[in-house]
């Protein structure tokens, strides 16, 4: 049997609306704006629907969206986008790869450490590191992102070794 249209939407964003809540929530802290971009994306996803061609996996095809919607949603301000980060994100350690520092992650001080050093970041890395975040794979990001997989592989290694020293540095200065 094949879905029609709104049966598909529907299926999809029963699959996929708490993923799409946590991409837009990575980019914007206000509640309110959040909505509007998860409105956004579903917009897009409805207009995208008839041009969607199973070339990738649904979800890389969704977190595309939302990621690009985000990203639009946030208009030329694109430098001053922040990336939001929440203690209870269980990927944070994903990004630092350091037991000590994932245990002093969640002291709330280090929080705002990881999130200000988050949001120095250029915008192609605050959108790669929200999809590392998610825990998804260098493949799916690639796909994503519309970079080769060895060039995401050598992005996420950078960060992730600049902010590791950074934190290491940070949290040494308040010892």
């Amino acid at each position: 049997m094949t879905l029609n249209k709104e049966e598909q939407f529907n299926l999809i964003i029963a699959e996929n609306s708490s993923r799409i809540q946590r991409i837009c929530s990575y980019y914007n802290s206000d509640k309110e704006d959040q909505k509007d971009m998860v409105q956004e994306v579903l917009v897009n996803i409805w207009k995208s629907l008839d041009n969607f061609r199973g070339e990738a996996a649904m979800s890389t095809w969704i977190y595309r969206i939302a990621v690009n919607t985000s990203l639009n949603f946030t208009g030329k301000a694109f430098r001053q986008m922040k990336l939001m980060v929440n203690a209870d994100i269980g990927n944070l350690n994903i990004i630092v790869d350091d037991e000590e520092i994932g245990k002093k992650l969640r002291q709330e001080e280090n929080m705002k450490l990881l999130q200000n050093e988050l949001n120095q970041l250029s915008v192609i890395d605050k959108a790669l590191m929200s999809l590392v975040l998610e825990g998804l794979s260098m493949k799916e990001i690639a796909d994503i992102i519309g970079i080769t997989e060895p060039n995401v592989k050598v992005k996420i290694h950078r960060v992730k070794s600049q902010l590791r020293v950074k934190l290491k540095g940070r949290n040494n200065e308040h010892k």
